[in-house]
């Protein structure tokens, strides 16, 4: 838990143990927790350099208060970080200046190979620092829903996230649940009828573009660094952005959701979604597949709907549902 910090697991562990046991030596900790004396003693040490652990004459030790030990820590590597992201716009603005009038080789990287695109689509996001803007289309070949582990990461240290969908994809198993994860992290989805290509771009410095099959039969994409070429893919995504319809999957929903009932204020969750998915443009079949549903359980949830909105078509609930802010508009 501490390695983020600094610390072994054995410093971890000795400290954990005196945060119990203040007043102990290095003997006692040793039969305590089954460590040779050796590591005791170097842990300790370490523990003290770092002002984790108070060293008595009579060589007893007692953990230092963690909130004001840790804390110290913790500050030192919040310092250490804006440092790093300080050097870190310098060397960008010194590799832009740098990649300035180079060839074309320069601008471009190819990368072959499921996992190496795996890798560089993983990188993208770690490199960005304010937002990640991609393109999602099936088939899934080198992440697959659900196993993009840098989203989560970008996230909590601030990166913004958007994503549009190409419609086909909302049938494809895993991605209904994966989005709504995402939707709860706080990434914006929205759904286009279809998307010309898949693209990944972090902030406006770096793209990737996974390509067709290789006729060595290995995925291939190229990655591109600041350049014409991606100043245009970023205007690309910025249009369909503007013209995909929003994607509102609220909470996690379920065939055991109560439906709505006549006179209720609302929808539930479960009613959003399946609106959601509707007016994106899925047929009953998928959307009901998608939400774990039986079609008959869908139709009877829109019947109820229906009824709420004091409606008989469906295109009249699409209407209703926008105007009074059960799904969001275009």
């Amino acid at each position: 838990m501490l390695d983020v910090l600094g610390l072994e697991p054995d410093d971890e562990h000795v400290y954990r143990a005196l945060l119990g046991r203040p007043n102990s030596t290095a003997v006692l900790l040793s039969d305590q927790l089954d460590m040779p004396l050796t590591d005791i003693d170097k842990a300790l040490c370490h523990l003290v350099g770092w002002g984790l652990v108070i060293r008595s004459a009579d060589e007893q030790f007692t953990a230092a208060p963690p909130a004001m030990a840790l804390g110290a820590l913790i500050s030192q590597r919040q310092d250490g970080l804006r440092m790093a992201e300080q050097a870190l716009v310098t060397f960008a603005e010194e590799h832009r200046a740098a990649m300035t009038g180079n060839s074309i080789s320069d601008l471009i990287e190819v990368v072959t190979g499921v996992d190496a695109i795996r890798h560089r689509f993983l990188q993208v996001q770690q490199a960005a620092r304010t937002q990640v803007r991609t393109f999602i289309t099936a088939p899934f070949v080198a992440v697959p829903p659900g196993e993009n582990s840098a989203e989560p990461v970008a996230i909590g240290r601030g990166v913004h996230f958007r994503a549009v969908l190409d419609r086909a994809v909302l049938a494809e198993p895993g991605i209904i649940a994966d989005a709504v994860e995402s939707m709860r992290n706080g990434v914006q989805l929205r759904v286009a009828d279809q998307l010309p290509m898949k693209l990944v771009l972090a902030d406006a410095d770096l793209g990737l573009v996974p390509l067709a099959v290789t006729p060595a039969g290995e995925p291939g994409a190229v990655l591109l660094h600041r350049s014409g070429l991606l100043d245009a893919l970023d205007a690309l995504f910025e249009t369909v952005w503007r013209t995909a319809h929003p994607l509102e999957l609220a909470g996690a929903g379920g065939e055991s959701e109560p439906a709505v009932e006549l006179g209720a204020e609302g929808p539930s969750d479960l009613d959003r979604k399946i609106l959601a998915l509707l007016l994106a443009g899925l047929t009953d079949p998928t959307a009901a597949a998608q939400l774990g549903l039986s079609p008959r359980t869908l139709h009877r949830r829109l019947r109820h709907l229906m009824d709420l909105a004091g409606v008989r078509t469906r295109m009249q609930l699409g209407g209703y549902a926008i105007r009074h802010g059960w799904v969001e508009p275009n």
